[in-house]
């Protein structure tokens, strides 16, 4: 029978549990993660959020009546521990618990769908599928305590440079930018869809005198990617700022990624070791490398790209021989930039858009926007869109809108730099492509 926890309470995690505190009383609560009976003793590995801890029953040292209780444990039962620490340097940490007392507190069906011990390979669909014993496994729950921190650092370097955080409607009425990339659904007597991006009202922000702004919110495309690095929805990092352009707004990126990387590197240095993962704080400023300089490089390779395309897959790979770490693409083709880019003040042709690059993996792109009304009425036009579904995007340029640029951060994509991670999917709890909807 398994017992509620009545005056029971957690005193430790298991990272709390160190040699100095030899000999006191202490209360751990957790997973049966391994059972050893070698007869006259009993080894039981309990596991909880931050590790691994052994509690060692000898049964010349504990009651018959405990003795048979450790006996009876089964691998993912729910367990809380009252027991003495004690310096041993066999076990994990150096220290192990004499168990005084224990409660078994839930059980867990077996066989389990998957071996949460990680000594058995389990396939990503298996994995994603019972999702909630995947996420025991240290190596995979490390990948979150490192996304959790990266969060958390981002807000406060934002907040620390005076952006405010807002809240954009996920319910639109239309395209961000066009086209068919959207999640229709029934809004009452009318179709609406799911946001692309927060980018229209963002930049309206900067015509309410909001300055800086930034959101972290979901973002959702209808893209029929089946790849190791696209998801349909998204977690977006976005920012944008007044008077400012995108020479700004990359400075403000590349001072981000690093506050990140060396908050992460400080933080999450028992997670990062889990992962087998050395973190190295890029150098500033990152490299700059323009549109035309990446179809010499790629073609180089041997890899067809020619003027006026994006990059594909690869020519991603391609890059990702020759440039490591981070760098930002720039001045793309104005004509296969969306409506809102600054054409270049030189050269028109070449837009004020960058991408930020690692080594092969895009993580984030922005730009400077249009903020004059007119302009951005003809470049609406020109792609083909039409006016009278941005119309009260619109009417925020006809009443002082100032210069401002931008850009949106994929949480996900700068997790994989940050953890090794090769396929999106490990970085999200409950991952959405292309086939899964569940759990």
């Amino acid at each position: 029978m398994t017992d509620s926890l009545e005056n029971w309470r957690r005193t430790h995690y298991t990272k709390n549990v160190k040699p100095e505190i030899n000999g006191e009383e202490i209360v751990l609560m957790g997973w049966v993660h391994e059972i050893r009976d070698l007869g006259g003793i009993i080894f039981v590995l309990l596991r909880d959020r931050d590790g691994l801890i052994q509690i060692t029953a000898p049964s010349k040292k504990v009651s018959p009546e405990l003795f048979e209780e450790i006996k009876k444990l089964k691998k993912e039962g729910v367990l809380a521990v009252r027991g003495l620490v004690q310096e041993s340097g066999k076990a994990p940490n150096g220290v192990e618990i004499i168990p005084e007392e224990i409660k078994l507190l839930n059980e867990s069906k077996l066989p389990l769908p998957l071996d949460t011990t990680g000594n058995t390979h389990a396939e990503i669909d298996t994995r994603l599928d019972s999702r909630f014993l995947d996420l025991r496994k240290h190596n995979v729950s490390a990948i979150f305590k490192i996304k959790s921190r990266m969060f958390h650092s981002i807000r406060n370097f934002l907040e620390s440079r005076g952006y405010l955080e807002i809240n954009t409607p996920k319910l639109v009425a239309s395209a961000t930018e066009g086209g068919t990339e959207l999640f229709p659904i029934t809004y009452f007597e009318r179709e609406a869809f799911l946001g692309q991006s927060p980018q229209l009202y963002k930049q309206m922000m900067m015509g309410s005198g909001f300055d800086k702004v930034f959101e972290i919110a979901p973002i959702f495309r209808a893209e029929e990617h089946d790849t190791l690095r696209h998801l349909n929805e998204a977690i977006s990092i976005d920012v944008e700022t007044a008077f400012t352009d995108n020479e700004d707004a990359m400075n403000i990126l590349e001072e981000l990624v690093c506050k990140a990387i060396t908050d992460v590197k400080e933080h999450c240095e028992d997670a990062l070791k889990t992962l087998e993962v050395e973190l190295e704080v890029p150098e500033t400023p990152f490299k700059r490398v323009t549109y035309d300089e990446v179809i010499d490089i790629v073609n180089s390779k041997g890899v067809a790209m020619r003027h006026g395309e994006d990059l594909s897959r690869a020519a991603e790979k391609a890059l990702g021989e020759v440039m490591d770490d981070y760098y930002f693409i720039t001045e793309w083709p104005t004509s296969i930039k969306p409506f809102y880019v600054m054409p270049g003040f030189e050269d028109p042709e070449k837009s004020c858009a960058f991408d930020l690059m690692y080594k092969d993996l895009e993580i984030s792109s922005g730009a400077m926007r249009v903020h004059q009304h007119d302009l951005l009425l003809e470049k609406i036009k020109k792609q083909g869109l039409n006016p009278d579904s941005f119309s009260r995007y619109l009417a925020a340029f006809e009443y002082g809108m100032p210069p401002h640029a931008g850009w949106g951060l994929g949480a996900e994509r700068f997790t994989m730099c940050l953890t090794g991670a090769k396929n999106i999917r490990e970085t999200v709890l409950f991952p959405r492509d292309r086939r899964r909807l569940t759990p």
